[in-house]
């Protein structure tokens, strides 16, 4: 094994939900393990801000403000990124999420919502990117799922659900892509994104780390050094795979109230 099996030069990733959070973490990470990325977002201004950070790094950074929900502008996403940037190698399946709600206040129309956000639109882009990512050599996808994909909660049945349905989605593209492109997924447990540290009171977070073996929650740069791995040649071997990043959790750690019915 060298160092340099964990290095990402001379690839191209596509990073969706790269405006914040654990895209942007995703997406800078990827800039210093040597990889170009297009960065894709609804929002142009927190896209423009991660765009300077990857050149200040010395990647070029190539800026796709658009909402992954629409599904035409898939076929835009890869061919601009391929046109602008010369290659495709890593498509990473970050946009996503779903509102926590009592079962009997969530309606049809959110879990079919969710289901498009977190599920459809990934298994577009990956269609899409496909091609490109036979040619590449060593075309990769990541999905972001969650633990919840496994775990049980209430008020997460549509969160839960869909993001059960990514990871499987991951192990069957795994199937169908091989042995020329590798799909794995993360699953991360709480993550302590700059959204979250706004709703974290002192008690929730003391109720988080007691519940989590770790007892820390995780930062957007351990899911994202999780990414880089699974993208580099040093995970030449590892597809159709869900990385639990949990901090050994089995169990959801952030509080639930929600009443017996």
């Amino acid at each position: 094994m060298r160092m340099t099996d964990f290095r990402l030069d001379e690839h191209v990733a596509i990073v969706t939900g790269a405006g914040r959070g654990i895209g942007a973490a995703i997406a800078t990470a990827y800039a210093r393990a040597g990889a170009d990325v297009a960065l894709v977002a609804r929002t142009r201004h927190e896209l423009d801000a991660v765009a300077e950070q990857v050149r200040a790094i010395g990647r070029r950074a190539l800026t796709i403000p658009c909402d992954v929900r629409d599904l035409e502008r898939a076929p835009i996403v890869v061919e601009r990124a391929v046109a602008e940037l010369g290659r495709l190698d890593v498509v990473v399946n970050n946009a996503g999420g779903a509102e926590p709600r009592a079962f009997l206040d969530t309606t049809v129309a959110e879990l079919e919502e969710a289901f498009h956000l977190n599920v459809t639109t990934a298994f577009e882009l990956v269609k899409r990117a496909t091609p490109h990512l036979l040619d590449s050599g060593h075309g990769s996808v990541l999905n972001i799922s969650s633990a919840m994909d496994r775990m049980v909660g209430r008020g997460l049945v549509v969160y839960g659900t869909v993001k059960a349905a990514l990871s499987h989605m991951t192990r069957l593209l795994a199937a169908d892509l091989a042995p020329r492109v590798r799909v794995n997924a993360i699953a991360p447990g709480v993550v302590e994104t700059d959204g979250l540290k706004a709703a974290l009171t002192d008690e929730i977070r003391a109720q988080v780390t007691a519940a989590t073996p770790l007892h820390r929650l995780a930062s957007v740069d351990d899911v994202a050094a999780a990414a880089v791995w699974l993208a580099s040649p040093a995970a030449s071997f590892v597809t159709g795979k869900v990385i639990e990043l949990d901090g050994g959790g089995e169990a959801p750690a952030f509080p639930n109230e929600i009443p017996d019915l």
